[in-house]
């Protein structure tokens, strides 16, 4: 006989419409711990921009997949998958409830939908070759073998790398786990925007702005890490072609973009159930361990 799966509670949606603390709230109310899904707040050192928990808030509650990789390391979605599976298996005997919580659908979907992803066994570029173009010539030679360059952040050149090794190639996935609640958190266009514009005014407020010239300092522009919107807008304030006004903008317009591609993502994924109130979460997570 299968031994049934254990709970996992899963909360998506886009940038800044309140996962975080939807998650810290269920957390808390059902002895629960938080797996990040986010692909910025994986890296170290990037804490004010990718809106990381703070350290207070680990401190009320356990956090697991933040700051697992260094802040110019390569990381992949299969990594991912296989280091947050360990984490939620180890809360799961553990008895404590995990509750991802993320919008980079990829992470999230790679889990739930136990992606099986491409490896590099057939992989005939030259990852060196690859390395060595520049951003723009890697997007010019994706579109001449006519890769499906809208299917990624072509901001992210090891992306773009995977997109021509795979040959636009994508992971296979099975049916949505077992046992899985996944919650989204709907929003308002107009709320959305004004939730952007004062996270954005709030993080410069708290140091962006020295955060982003230490660690370009630190790495170089060409750090991962400094690819990440609420980074990468900086470079051209700091080499006097923006001003600060013009920066801000530059993140928001950027958050709102993102926004809008996790909205397309997460609309794929029939079995979400879309909440407006806490109330609603709390109910959907009650009848779900009732059932476990």
């Amino acid at each position: 006989m299968v031994a049934k799966l254990a709970p996992l509670v899963v909360i998506v949606g886009e940038t800044a419409s309140g996962k975080s603390s939807l998650g810290m709230y269920l957390a808390k109310k059902f002895d629960g711990e938080i797996v990040a899904a986010d692909s910025w707040t994986v890296r170290q050192d990037v804490n004010i921009g990718t809106a990381k928990p703070t350290k207070q808030e680990q401190t009320e509650i356990p956090h697991h997949m933040l700051d697992v990789v260094p802040a110019c390391g390569d990381y992949t979605a299969a990594l991912f998958k296989e280091q947050a599976l360990e984490v939620i298996n180890d809360l799961s005997n553990r008895v404590k409830l995990p509750i991802m919580v993320g919008g980079t659908g990829l992470y999230v979907d790679s889990v739930i939908f136990d992606y099986s992803f491409l490896d590099d066994t057939n992989n005939h570029y030259d990852r060196e070759e690859l390395n060595d173009m520049t951003l723009k010539e890697l997007i010019e030679y994706a579109k001449n073998k006519n890769l499906p360059l809208e299917r990624i952040d072509t901001r992210n050149k090891r992306r773009v790398i995977r997109l021509i090794e795979t040959d636009g190639g994508e992971p296979t996935k099975q049916a949505m786990r077992g046992n899985t609640l996944v919650i989204g958190i709907q929003t308002s266009r107009d709320y959305l925007a004004n939730r952007v514009r004062e996270r954005t005014e709030k993080m410069i407020e708290q140091g962006l702005e020295d955060e982003v010239r230490k660690l370009a300092d630190k790495y170089g522009w060409d750090c991962e890490a400094l690819k990440g919107i609420g980074y990468i807008e900086w470079q051209e304030f700091f080499e006097g072609n923006q001003s600060l006004e013009e920066t801000k903008e530059r993140i928001i317009s950027n958050t709102n973009k993102l926004a809008k591609r996790q909205r397309t993502w997460f609309k794929r994924n029939k079995s979400i159930h879309w909440i407006n109130q806490q109330s609603e979460a709390v109910e959907l997570v009650t009848t779900l361990l009732s059932k476990s």
